[in-house]
Parts: structure tokens; sequence; C-alpha cells
């Protein structure tokens, strides 16, 4: 590293997660991070798709989406996503993406 290399800590309460939803959480900060930053286009369209799928498998293996699978016929997780993809469509067709630049 660098003198000039600045960093960022994140802490994350993980008591009710497992292991794989730690791993996920991880994948997702560095899928995040190379995206952010790369400037090469093939692998800002590929982290981008990726990460999407990522944040998806977030929603399927929530605490919420597992345990209402085991304990109803409706499929929380699938309707989560539709959800969220019909409001990110909504937002794109009306160019109006919002920035939450801090």
């Amino acid at each position: 590293m660098s003198k000039n290399c600045q960093k960022l800590s994140l802490e994350i309460n993980v008591t009710e997660l497992n292991s794989a939803q730690v791993r996920l959480i991880k994948k997702i900060n560095v899928m995040l991070n190379n995206m952010m930053i790369t400037e090469d286009e093939g692998d800002y369209f590929d982290s981008s798709s990726e990460l999407l799928k990522l944040i998806a498998q977030s929603v399927k293996d929530s605490n919420f989406s597992k345990f209402w699978a085991e304990n109803s016929k409706i499929a929380y997780a699938d309707q989560a996503l539709e959800f969220g993809f019909d409001s990110i469509n909504e937002e794109l067709a009306a160019a109006n993406l919002v920035s939450h630049d801090n």
C-alpha cells in the first residue's frame, strides 16, 4: 500500500447472519469497490452485472426469505426482487435516477 492509500472501514453486526451470508456481504463489497474504480469498459459492465446478481442472491439468502420460504407458499424473495427491478425500470424509463452523493 502506498502512503496515499485511503481506507474505509465498515462495521457490520453479523450476529444473526450465517457464514454464507457474511461471505456474500464481503463479495458484494469487493465487487462494489471493483465496479466503482475500474476504468475498463468490459470490467465495468461485467462487475456491474455481477454486483446486481450478488445483491439478488442476498435478497434470496436473507433471514426473512428463508423463514417465509419454510412457512408460507408465497415466494417473498422473488416478489421482492420483481418489485425492486420494476422500481429500477421505472426510474430508468423516467431517466430520473437518484444521486446519493453525500
